[in-house]
């Protein structure tokens, strides 16, 4: 595909989410998350091959869906109460829908059956778009409408997403695959403290987009897309493969890593509010995803080639990918701990 062409597509992007990041009329958000939608379906299709196709026409129609549910919603809540407004939403049918269809968006649980095989469907750098960026105009509004929505909806989309999402990733091959579940349950943990403290959801959302981008980077660096391939990375690349074993356990949560971060100050916030049993479940619920990454783990540094998967040793050709952006994010996958008052203080 053209650079010019590109270069349209990804500003359609951020034309897009800028749009419904700033506006506080249903029809102009609506639009926004359209132009958003519109504008990657192409970047999908770039490589033209049956999976990709595939896997664009699935995200369409899930994408079509949401946003007519979207319209349909906020239609119902101006005739019901004579507002477009975003955070006028009061009318209880529009509410339910327009969570349910932002949770489509996104691919929450129950209704993230078009996420993992899209993701697999998309090379490893239109999966990261897919991952981080396509989550940031759905969750500005969910954000603005989640003072309004149904408190038991968002706890139930919350722990589903987390069990679905570690369930869901226990057997899985394929590593875009497994990206797929783990952005599943990070959502759960992001959507679950959105009506009691939206800026620990804002917190969740930058520290998953920066974990998440390292990994992607990583495997994208290291030519890998299957676990059986994963084994030959470390004669390789030593380094970068145990940096990288060191994001995947920050994305499991694990002290002393940047991910540990925002699950702690989730947990803390849902005990504050009196809800310590389904704090326990999350917490439980997390050790789910992290199993899957410590198997990730496992294959990357503690199997060495040849071992009973597989997997062929590829050829050792210069890398030509800018490793800055790599570097910068794993860095700060890695080392944000410590600087947990000063995110509380900038975010409360």
């Amino acid at each position: 595909m053209s650079p010019f062409i590109i270069m349209i597509l990804l500003s359609s992007l951020g034309l897009g989410t800028t749009l419904t990041f700033m506006s506080s009329h249903w029809l102009l958000a609506w639009m926004g998350l359209e132009i958003n939608t519109l504008a990657i379906l192409p970047l999908m299709t770039q490589h033209h091959h049956p999976r990709a196709v595939e896997a664009t026409t699935k995200y369409f129609l899930a994408q079509a869906a949401a946003a007519a549910t979207i319209l349909f919603a906020s239609t119902i809540n101006a005739w019901a109460t004579g507002e477009w407004n975003i955070c006028c939403l009061t009318h209880p049918a529009a509410t339910t829908l327009t969570t349910m269809a932002l949770a489509l968006k996104i691919g929450l649980a129950p209704v993230h059956f078009w996420m993992p095989p899209v993701m697999q469907g998309l090379d490893l750098l239109t999966g990261l778009i897919m991952a981080t960026w396509q989550k940031l105009a759905p969750f500005a509004l969910i954000i603005q409408t989640a003072p309004h929505a149904n408190s038991q909806l968002l706890i139930a989309l919350g722990l589903l997403s987390v069990l679905i999402g570690g369930w869901g990733g226990l057997n899985q091959t394929q590593l875009r695959k497994i990206l797929a579940y783990s952005s599943i349950a990070h959502l759960g943990w992001m959507i679950i403290v959105t009506q009691f403290k939206p800026q620990l959801t804002i917190l969740a959302l930058i520290t998953y987009i920066m974990m998440t981008s390292a990994t992607f980077l990583t495997f994208k660096l290291l030519h890998t897309t299957k676990i059986n391939t994963l084994t030959t990375t470390w004669t390789k690349t030593p380094l970068i493969t145990a940096i990288a074993a060191l994001t995947l356990l920050s994305l499991g949560g694990l002290p002393p890593l940047t991910g540990f971060m925002p699950k702690w100050l989730i947990l803390q916030e849902l005990v504050t509010q009196g809800l310590p049993l389904t704090a326990t479940m999350m917490a439980m619920s997390a050790l789910l995803s992290l199993y899957f990454y410590l198997r990730l783990c496992y294959a990357m540094t503690l199997t060495t080639s040849p071992s009973t998967n597989n997997s062929s040793t590829p050829w050792r050709l210069q890398n030509t990918q800018n490793t800055i952006p790599l570097a910068t994010f794993t860095t700060m996958a890695l080392l944000l701990l410590p600087v947990t008052p000063l995110a509380q203080a900038l975010f409360n």
